[in-house]
């Protein structure tokens, strides 16, 4: 038995059990028969459909008696009065685990996600759209990416920009890319040429640096010269973004595909999807979420209630962390309902992911 992961303060996950193996094989087969049939009809599924769609070898009565089994183990419930039965969350999370190491894409399917990448030039903004993109259509779900975040950022390249008369653009690059703007007020008489020769010099003393190495840069700054009174006033400001930056778990969340989930006969009561995007739009939530995820290196699940935001009992997380530790950290994901293709989603996530790793080695070369 493995224990995935501790609930968090905010409740993210709960303690998760991956237990696999107290099931004999045609209990397993069963299992397994039912969550591709109703992932595939999002109907309740009896017995009789089973026998005759599935090669399990066993008379109709015999099935009843492992579905009522199943049901005793907590892997199947009844909906209502149905006949038939569907997966609770645990007979998600024994199917999961027993295919969770073993779904690659195919190689069809590799090749046209690499393909749709290889038309995009390594502009980050546009490969993490492209990601949740990419895993939208491919699982019929929604796509989830957030971009790479360093957990210390730094400076590549310093603009500032002429607004108004006595008003500025502070404009940062930093090395992943990312692009940070602040409007900054300046005293009367600092003039286009005094700006540019500012900016020149913040420049150079900004590259390359974090947000304490540029403070300490901008220290030693003489105090009686104008020229750096201005640079120190304006670097003062870049060091703040620096800081905001280095304190946001989350930069952005990229998403697509999630007219994909309100199609899901789950979701016909709109109510239900509008609590999940809030759920989704809480910072707080995504962050201490995406930091369990990052913890590990492998694609992970959160099945429906595993999620103790009770806005996500009806949904399913499959996340996968990119990039590399100490230099920059993201995650790409689909968000669908727990009625999902588990092994297609996990396939697609692990590959995507994977050829996210190949765009931060290229940006951290």
């Amino acid at each position: 038995m493995r224990v995935l992961t501790e609930g968090s303060p905010l409740g993210v996950t709960r303690r998760i059990h991956r237990t696999v193996g107290p099931l004999d094989a045609r209990q397993q087969s069963l299992l397994r028969a039912v969550i591709e049939e109703y992932v595939a009809s999002a109907a309740p599924v009896g017995s009789q459909t089973l026998v005759e769609r599935y090669p399990l070898g066993v008379s109709s009565a015999t099935v009843r008696n492992i579905l009522a089994e199943l049901e005793a183990a907590g892997y199947l419930t009844h909906p209502h009065t149905s006949a038939g039965r569907i997966p609770t969350d645990a007979g998600y999370r024994y199917y999961v685990e027993s295919i969770i190491d073993a779904v690659p894409l195919p190689p069809v399917d590799q090749l046209l996600i690499r393909h749709q990448f290889g038309q995009l030039e390594h502009a980050n903004q546009q490969w993490f759209r492209l990601a949740a993109t990419t895993i939208a259509s491919a699982t019929h779900a929604a796509g989830l990416a957030t971009p790479a975040k360093t957990r210390t950022a730094r400076i590549r390249r310093i603009d500032i920009v002429s607004i108004a008369e006595h008003l500025t653009s502070l404009i940062v690059v930093l090395h992943d890319g990312t692009i940070r703007q602040v409007l900054v007020s300046v005293d009367e008489g600092v003039d286009v040429a005094r700006l540019a020769a500012a900016a020149s010099r913040l420049d150079e003393l900004a590259a390359g640096r974090t947000a304490s190495d540029l403070e300490r840069r901008l220290s030693r700054l003489r105090e009686d010269d104008a020229a750096d009174d201005l640079v120190r006033g304006i670097g003062e400001q870049a060091v703040r973004l620096l800081r905001d930056s280095d304190a946001a778990a989350i930069a952005e969340v990229f998403s697509d595909g999630l007219l994909n989930v309100m199609a899901a006969p789950e979701f016909a009561q709109a109510d239900k999807l509008r609590r999940v995007f809030e759920a989704l739009e809480n910072r707080a939530y995504l962050a201490e979420l995406f930091d369990a995820v990052t913890r590990d290196d492998r694609v992970q699940v959160f099945i429906g209630r595993e999620n103790r935001a009770d806005a996500m009992a009806d949904v399913a997380l499959v996340l996968m962390p990119y990039g590399r530790a100490g230099r920059a950290v993201g995650v790409v994901g689909v968000l669908g309902p727990t009625r999902m293709r588990y092994g297609h989603a996990i396939g697609t996530v692990r590959f995507v992911g994977g050829l996210m790793n190949e765009l931060v080695d290229t940006l951290y070369a």
